[in-house]
């Protein structure tokens, strides 16, 4: 039964009773002046109903007619819309409460097309970075079996090149594999306290092997305590430098590449720079370079690949670490990277 026929007949009943009751007792008195008084009572005791059924099914109807509406739409997939409570009610309630529920509705489809976009992006990406090293392999595979190899020096060049590549994949893979991991919070970091400057200065000593079998010039600076300790996972963030040196040598444009490594101590962090001389970032594109699957055009047209992911797997890890990380950059010099890592401080015993 719809609400408007139980309010009819609500108002039925109202009416019935007091007119029932009234002719009764004007059946057994018979005076004329009670007649009077019997029509000026039912008048106002219809008036009076009337009155009250409006109100009352107005009350009830309009925010229930806006409800109708709403579901309707989100029926249909259409969640541009708002409701607006009209009464300060348990209606008026009822309606915010819906539209609060719509707008979530709303930031889920919204936060899923994102998804699916950048899901899109992603295997656009890894087809494309994927595409070159695999070109290459049966490239140089097809050449060894026609025999173009035909020198031990060939051979060893080939080889090579065909592990290089299969390298190239599997460091892409692993990448992959490891934001996908960091993407649904499911890496265990094991946190540890240290000692700052060993820490980076074991960093440092690896990066200098590594730079200097590239030709690149390394050097490190520290200006922080030696007693400074950092609460750190050591492999993520080890990782960190990593990734960020990687970047600085794959867009490493100059005939003489640097890299430079300064620790400095800003108050209750210690702060990790991590600059290069390589072509620089654009103006432009500085404040989206840790945006997931950004990558500028610059980087996309020079073929260097690369899943795009990289810089944002840097910053999940440092802001889980309670830190934070921005960049600096002239184009045709170079970029600097920094990042903060809290340091630990005992706290006195009373």
């Amino acid at each position: 039964m719809k609400l408007k026929t139980k309010l009819i007949i609500a108002f039925m009943i109202v009416m019935i009773f007091p007119i029932a009751l009234t002719t009764a007792a004007i059946a057994i008195m018979r005076k004329p002046e009670i007649v009077e008084l019997q029509q000026v009572f039912l008048l106002v005791v219809f008036m009076t109903s009337v009155l009250l059924m409006y109100w009352i099914y107005r009350t009830v109807s309009v925010p229930l007619s806006k409800l109708q509406k709403a579901v309707r739409n989100i029926k249909e997939g259409n969640l541009d819309f708002e409701i607006h409570a009209d009464a300060d009610d348990e209606f008026g309630q009822l309606c915010q409460d819906f539209d609060e529920m719509r707008l979530r509705l709303k930031a889920n489809a919204e936060e899923k097309q994102e998804t699916e976009r950048e899901n899109k992006v992603l295997i656009s990406n890894i087809s494309h970075d994927l595409k070159t090293p695999v070109t290459a392999i049966k490239g140089y595979a097809e050449g060894i079996m026609d025999g173009v190899a035909d020198t031990p020096e060939k051979m060893d060049k080939y080889i090579r090149t065909i592990y290089n590549k299969a390298n190239e994949m599997d460091l892409l893979i692993n990448e992959l594999t490891l934001y996908a991991k960091i993407d649904t919070n499911r890496i265990p970091y094991n946190f540890t306290t240290i000692s700052a400057i060993e820490y980076f200065r074991d960093c440092a000593d690896d990066l200098s092997i590594e730079l200097e079998s590239k030709g690149t010039k390394f050097e490190f600076r520290n200006y922080i305590e030696e007693d400074s300790k950092i609460i750190v996972d050591p492999e993520q963030m080890r990782r960190v430098i990593n990734n960020i040196i990687s970047n600085s040598i794959k867009y490493m444009d100059k005939p003489q590449g640097k890299i430079t490594m300064n620790l400095r101590d800003v108050g209750d962090f210690v702060q990790v720079e991590l600059g290069d001389n390589a072509r620089g970032i654009a103006a432009k594109d500085l404040p989206y370079i840790f945006d997931r699957f950004f990558r500028a055009d610059s980087s996309r047209n020079s073929s260097k690949g690369g899943s795009g992911i990289g810089l944002s797997i840097v910053k999940k890890i440092v802001e889980e670490h309670g830190g934070n990380i921005w960049a600096t950059s002239v184009e045709g010099e170079g970029t600097t990277m920094y990042f903060v890592v809290r340091k630990y401080q005992e706290v006195p015993i009373q």
